[in-house]
């Protein structure tokens, strides 16, 4: 059961060497950068020869990219901003000793944020399963730009352990983040002929905060809770303007 695990970055000098460093048991890293202006890169070297340079073309492209660039029979994708537990490590080395012809396509695994200073135990981030080791043969890249996502045509079973997700360490940079993917999916269902109603404008994104807060029980996780609550629901707002931004620009031409 050869494992390549890979990353995909984009100046993440903070973070490529911890990242690395819980990633020894697997049989090579693959990294995929995308004209990094930091150090990335050059740390990133004392870890791994397999680094590569892929111009940005949106996130289901460089991650279809980074698995060609792996030659494992499995990938474990992970981000800069996570690290393996030695719980889950201790999961895949046993899946090691398995008879491979008896394992599923692919496994998910909980993920565990630190935002703001706490771990988050609710508002919908966790356990926040993701799908992160699979069969490459098996596998592909399905999904609503930002969020593309590896898929497997076969079964797919819980992995025990956790990722350690250190998200957004500040407001400033959540605020970054969160405008550069609703610009990307607002691009996208545009695309697809989607039109901003005040439906989405208006209720959608208050359900959305009830959504969190309330129903996924946000309140428990404190004022980051809250803060959560309102993100979710700005930035949903903030897509569908977006839509509608480009539709009403579109008609004053």
């Amino acid at each position: 059961m050869k494992i390549s695990a890979k990353i995909n970055i984009h100046n993440e000098e903070d973070n490529i060497a911890e990242v690395c460093e819980t990633l020894d048991w697997a049989d090579e890293i693959v990294i995929v950068d995308s004209d990094s202006t930091d150090r990335t890169v050059e740390i990133a070297r004392r870890y791994t020869d397999n680094i590569y340079n892929r111009e940005f073309r949106g996130y289901k492209d460089k991650h279809e990219f980074s698995d060609s660039m792996t030659t494992g029979d499995w990938i474990f994708w992970i981000d800069a901003d996570e690290r393996v537990t030695p719980e889950l490590r201790a999961s895949i080395e046993k899946l090691r000793r398995s008879d491979p012809a008896t394992l599923p396509d692919g496994f998910r695994i909980a993920r565990r944020t630190h935002y703001l200073g706490r771990w988050i135990e609710h508002s919908g981030w966790y356990p926040d399963y993701q799908m992160r080791l699979y069969r490459k043969a098996a596998s592909y890249w399905d999904g609503v730009s930002p969020h593309e996502t590896a898929r497997v045509r076969g079964r797919v079973e819980t992995l025990e352990g956790e990722l350690l997700h250190y998200t957004k360490r500040n407001l400033s940079e959540h605020q970054t983040v969160l405008d550069s993917y609703t610009t990307l999916a607002a691009e996208y269902l545009h695309k697809h002929g989607k039109r901003a109603r005040l439906l989405d404008l208006f209720i959608l994104p208050l359900a959305s905060f009830i959504r969190t807060y309330l129903v996924k029980q946000g309140f428990r996780d404190g004022v980051q809770g809250l803060i959560i609550a309102i993100f979710t629901a700005y930035s949903v707002f903030l897509k569908f303007a977006k839509v509608w931004e480009r539709d009403h620009m579109k008609s004053k031409e």
